[in-house]
């Protein structure tokens, strides 16, 4: 399970804190804090705007209306708890922090497990093709043609290429869409394993009979 971004009270204190940057409207904020957890985080709307109530109700934050947008600014009162709470939205920028790691190496570890899979199915369909080729006897000229074999073979490795690639790709878009981050570093590493699993497979074809 991927680890909780706010504990209970900081998301109150951060959006102090947010607000103390700029005023900002009930998007903006949400947007702001999926971009500073680099989208480990996402609330939804009935997520941030009790609380924006709750702190206007404390005298924390005001709000004014703009036709149909809500501007949202913390008060003179906001600012003093923010002063007085230094330290605590210190230990919540390090734990945003720590969320964000933790997610990113729980993505890279599945990446990965995933890519060593892929590798290790492809090493052993390489060894049983060879072992194959060495016990069949010569066969009479048309048949069982290996041309046939070798397309059969091709759709089994397409099919499955595309389920990994379904698989993968599933695991990444939900990831995502649950509020989880995916920095380039995952992607970076993704990229590279793939294509450690290219040359595999390059090579596990370059030592059968008719390469």
């Amino acid at each position: 399970m991927s680890p909780a971004v706010f504990s209970h009270g900081d998301l109150r204190l951060y959006l102090l804190s947010l607000l103390a940057e700029a005023p900002q409207h009930g998007y903006g904020i949400i947007q702001a804090l999926t971009d500073r957890t680099g989208g480990t985080y996402t609330p939804s709307a009935g997520t941030i705007y009790p609380r924006l109530a709750k702190l206007e109700e404390e005298g924390l934050v005001t709000k004014t209306v703009d036709g149909r947008t809500t501007i949202y600014s913390i008060t003179d009162a906001g600012r003093a708890e923010l002063a007085s709470r230094e330290d605590d939205l210190a230990g919540i920028e390090d734990g945003l922090a720590d969320s964000v790691r933790l997610i990113a190496n729980e993505v890279r570890q599945s990446v990965q497990e995933a890519m060593k899979s892929l590798r290790a199915d492809l090493a052993a369909a390489a060894q049983d093709d060879r072992k194959a080729a060495g016990s069949t006897p010569p066969r009479a000229p048309g048949y069982d043609d290996e041309r046939v074999i070798a397309r059969e073979n091709l759709a089994r490795a397409d099919a499955s290429i595309n389920a990994f690639r379904a698989r993968v790709r599933s695991d990444l878009r939900t990831h995502v869409a649950r509020g989880g981050a995916l920095p380039t570093q995952v992607v970076t590493e993704l990229e590279s394993a793939m294509d450690a699993a290219a040359h595999a497979v390059t090579n596990a074809l370059a030592g059968l009979p008719g390469h």
